[in-house]
């Protein structure tokens, strides 16, 4: 398989690629686990491929350094080898182990995130990554800050005791541990630091995740950085989960066509236009795939 600008065409050859090396990887999960073992032959092949994807990107990466391509010449290269990986891996999952909606639907969802964020790892506008802070830190930082407050007060050191006290105890309501604060992406354009949480769809059991979204964001707001949090959703329909976070007014919600928007705007790169142009899941899959897609009606969860 060679490397070179024009890959980024070559959806055929790299489907053919990926499927040889699949079965290569296939014979030798064979021979390690039995019939009965569908998950662990799944999960050793798609770690196979995952590394195979990983080593022609590494070899695109060197190339492109050398040969001075452009960023969206990387990128959309970066995009189609990733593509065809996601086509091989479904058919392969599906060859040891045949999906049902709810494992499938899922996963969709799952290469959804990945897939958008390549456009921000490798982006056309000036767009750069950062660490997001750790909760530990937020909370040494806020909790330095009132103590250093309170001991400035003109009142005695029992009081001064007392209101630490129960400044403790409001940490304690807050969250028994720690608050996860990396989100799916943490970005600096224009000198504004963005966070971004990526999302398939909303359920309707998301109560829970909801709420740490809310809450998460709101300590992202009080921070001295001013970042600004994103959500990002695939579906164009959603319930009142997602209204909840869009009306917050510390989330920046969008959903389907306006997220791609978005996307757009801040990477640089017309996203959706490249899925459009490329992505033809129903007939990119093997007929295997393709068929057993249609008799459980599972290709109505392709819609990126």
């Amino acid at each position: 398989m060679n490397i070179d600008k024009n890959t980024k065409d070559k959806k055929q050859e790299l489907l053919a690629y990926f499927r040889d090396r699949s079965s290569e990887f296939l014979t030798d999960v064979k021979t390690k686990f039995a019939d009965t073992q569908s998950d662990k032959r799944a999960r050793a092949i798609n770690e196979k491929l995952n590394q195979t994807k990983d080593n022609l990107i590494a070899t695109l990466l060197q190339k492109a350094e050398k040969e001075k391509w452009t960023n969206q010449e990387k990128l959309e290269t970066i995009l189609m080898i990733t593509y065809c990986h996601i086509v091989v891996m479904i058919e392969s999952r599906n060859s040891v182990r045949p999906y049902e909606y709810m494992d499938f639907s899922r996963r969709v969802g799952e290469l959804w995130d990945p897939f958008c964020k390549l456009c921000f790892y490798y982006p056309i506008n000036d767009v750069s990554l950062f660490v997001p802070p750790l909760f530990s830190e937020v909370k040494k930082k806020l909790t330095d800050e009132i103590i250093e407050y309170i001991d400035n007060l003109n009142i005695s050191d029992e009081e001064k005791q007392e209101l630490k006290s129960y400044y403790d105890k409001v940490w304690s309501l807050v969250t028994s541990g720690e608050i996860q604060l990396e989100l799916d992406l943490h970005f600096i354009s224009n000198e504004q630091k963005y966070v971004v949480d990526f999302k398939s769809g909303f359920g309707s059991n998301e109560k829970g995740n909801t709420n740490r979204l809310l809450l998460v964001a709101t300590i992202y707001q009080n921070l001295d950085d001013n970042f600004k949090c994103l959500l990002f959703v695939r579906a164009e329909e959603n319930n009142s989960y997602f209204n909840t976070l869009k009306n917050s007014g510390i989330w920046e919600a969008y959903c389907g066509s306006e997220a791609y928007q978005k996307i757009n705007e801040y990477s640089g790169y017309n996203l959706k236009n490249w899925i459009e142009t490329n992505i033809d899941w129903e007939n990119d899959f093997n007929a295997e795939t393709t068929q057993h897609l249609t008799d459980n009606n599972l290709l109505q969860y392709l819609l990126w």
